[in-house]
């Protein structure tokens, strides 16, 4: 059977053990946590959302952080992965490089 895809507020409720009102109240503080919404209205959750709540209450109700310095260090986190991924584009590109000028050195070696 297939993971699911879009879970239910309630469903994110019951697993990450958070009442719906806090869920509600965290998407108004928090920018990470913007669930797609139906026609109707209706909430559907991705993984993404719910491992960014399982993170907010962990740096909340476990560590004691306010809500702003949740939103802060989540926020800082999110530029520490771009300036990693940054780096690691870079080095790929370098890589690249260096395979091409092996090639072509090894070329002109065969020309002479």
């Amino acid at each position: 059977m297939p993971e699911k895809t879009y879970f239910t507020m309630a469903e994110v409720s019951r697993s990450a053990q958070v009442p719906e009102y806090t869920i509600r109240y965290w998407e108004q503080k928090f920018r990470l946590l913007r669930p797609l919404r139906l026609a109707s209205g209706h909430r559907r959750y991705v993984r993404a959302d719910i491992d960014t709540l399982l993170e907010i209450k962990d740096l909340v109700f476990v560590r004691g952080y306010s809500l702003e310095g949740a939103r802060k260090a989540l926020a800082a986190k999110k530029r520490r992965k771009k300036a990693v991924k940054a780096t690691a584009a870079t080095a790929t590109a370098k890589s690249d490089l260096l395979e091409d000028i092996k090639k072509e050195l090894r070329q002109l070696i065969k020309e002479l």
